[in-house]
């Protein structure tokens, strides 16, 4: 998901990626939650001795990194939110909410292959974006793909606070990001709490995967303004 920018930030900077709990190769794995996710990472953070980190999440990601702030706020620097949405239970309505629980259930009603294909398509607009996470979707079953969506958002929900964040904040979205309510969410989170929102050209739900080139240029600029 993050082999551009690893390539474009590894000679300046330390860089730590992983597989989430849940997903690649940290499977399997029970009992998935925000937190737990959460205590993993920071059992990682310890284990290289890193105190402190400007954390970057893409869509799911961006949970995960908002959840770790909520409990380790002196750990985060500066957080750059790619294509997520904001924890704030003022964001998400009754319906909203009911919706994103129905999502395990509702995408084992779909075949698979045309899951995955959809699934793909929608947070993609270029070739390389699309091949991108037809690969990345390739080694789960249909049950763990299922499962992996309705809690991440199932998850999401259960862990959601109203959250002040108080470190620098950069928000990229994909100006062709039509997953969910993802745009309009954004665009209140930057409304209600001035954080930058830049919109990255010709790229959708997987920004950073679509339009690497901009994605690299607007966290180098960022993370220099430091």
């Amino acid at each position: 998901m993050f082999d551009k920018q690893c390539d474009y930030f590894s000679g300046h900077y330390n860089i730590v990626v992983w597989d989430a709990p849940a997903h690649g190769k940290s499977r399997p794995y029970k009992e998935f939650t925000y937190p737990n996710a959460v205590d993993a990472l920071k059992q990682i953070l310890d284990a290289h001795k890193i105190n402190v980190a400007i954390f970057v999440g893409q869509s799911m990601g961006g949970y995960i990194a908002q959840s770790f702030i909520s409990r380790y706020p002196t750990m985060v620097s500066a957080f750059v939110a790619i294509d997520t949405t904001p924890y704030g239970d003022r964001y998400y309505s009754k319906s909203d909410k009911w919706w994103l629980r129905q999502i395990e259930w509702m995408a084992y009603l779909y075949p698979f292959r045309a899951m995955k294909k959809a699934i793909a398509k929608q947070v993609s607009v270029t070739k390389n974006g699309y091949e991108n996470m037809v690969s990345m979707l390739s080694p789960y079953t249909k049950k763990e793909l299922c499962h992996l969506m309705g809690i991440g958002f199932a998850g999401f929900l259960n862990d959601n606070i109203n959250l002040d964040i108080k470190c620098p904040v950069l928000i990229l979205l994909g100006d062709k990001d039509k997953t969910g309510k993802v745009q309009s969410y954004n665009r209140v989170w930057a409304k209600n709490t001035g954080f930058p929102l830049v919109m990255i050209k010709n790229a959708a739900h997987n920004s950073n995967v679509d339009n690497p080139e901009a994605v690299n240029h607007e966290i180098e600029r960022f993370i220099q303004s430091l």
